[in-house]
Formats: structure tokens, C-alpha cells, sequence
């Protein structure tokens, strides 16, 4: 009769946890301010269609980034596929990258300087934008273009979209 009237106190106990970690999280949630920095840690949110009327502006570069200045980006081998690739592609050729716009326009919502800044976090895993920018990057810089002539063509096709 003690052991079930134990194990009955034990699942009370856990039940009691459960529910308060659920307000917890609840009440955390719905605290939160919806600033520009509190938006900065959390998931990337793009936007990739400007409104209607719209000025398209061409997100931040670097015109002559220096290859000190340039933080080191993640581990390529820390992810798969495309992604891998594209942070293999910045490795490659940083200093192109980084004087090419992102247009899943980060450096309104996360201060990014160029798409070199996606890839110094994981950022650019979680968008094909980045992701997209950087292997065609590469592949225009294997066909000898200059990053003024990459720069143009991205530009080109990304704000026509």
C-alpha cells in the first residue's frame, strides 16, 4: 500500500513539473518585446517579396573588405548537401562574398554587412537565398568573372525578383 501511494506522490510530482515548465515557457513567450533586437536571436524571418511600390534597394556589400577584418565563418563540415557547399564556396572565396548583397536582406533585421556575415553563424543553413547566392558565386568566379561582374549579375537576377 506505501509503494503505490509513492509512485501516486511521484507521477503528482512530475505532473506538477510539466505544468509549471509549460507556464514558464507560456508566460516567457508572450513576454517577450518585439523589437529589432529581440528579433536578432531568433529565427531568421525573410521576407523575400518587397511591397507593392517598393524601392528595391540593394542590401549591404563590401566594396574593399580586407581579409583581416573578416571573422571566420562555421565549419563546413558541420552540415550537408547544398549548405555544405556553400559554406565551402565562402572558404574558397571570401573576399568575393563579401563584397556581394544578401537578398534575404538580413542586414535590416540581423546588421549583416555582406553575405560573408550569413556564414559566420548558421544563419545561411537556414535559408536557400544565402545558400543559392554563395554556389553561384563560385561558379561565376570559376568562369573568371570579377566580383563587381558577380555582384551585377546577383543583383540583376535577385531584385527582379
Amino acid at each position: 500500500m506505501k509503494k503505490k501511494k509513492n509512485n501516486w506522490l511521484l507521477i503528482g510530482a512530475i505532473a506538477a513539473m510539466l505544468v509549471a515548465a509549460v507556464l514558464i515557457v507560456n508566460s516567457a513567450s508572450s513576454n517577450r518585446p518585439s523589437n529589432v533586437a529581440s528579433r536578432q536571436t531568433a529565427a531568421p524571418e525573410h521576407n523575400h517579396t518587397p511591397a507593392k511600390g517598393a524601392v528595391k534597394r540593394v542590401p549591404a556589400f563590401d566594396v574593399a573588405p580586407i581579409r583581416a577584418n573578416l571573422r571566420p565563418t562555421l565549419e563546413p563540415e558541420r552540415f550537408t548537401g547544398m549548405t555544405r557547399d556553400a559554406y565551402r564556396a565562402v572558404r574558397q572565396i571570401p573576399m568575393t562574398i563579401a563584397q556581394l548583397p544578401c537578398y534575404c536582406h538580413c542586414d535590416e533585421g540581423f546588421g549583416h554587412k555582406s553575405l560573408y556575415s550569413c556564414f559566420e553563424d548558421e544563419h545561411a543553413a537556414h535559408c536557400a537565398v544565402c545558400v543559392n547566392e554563395a554556389l553561384l558565386a563560385l561558379t561565376l568566379e570559376k568562369q573568371k568573372l570579377s566580383p563587381a561582374e558577380i555582384r551585377e549579375r546577383i543583383v540583376a537576377q535577385y531584385s527582379a525578383q
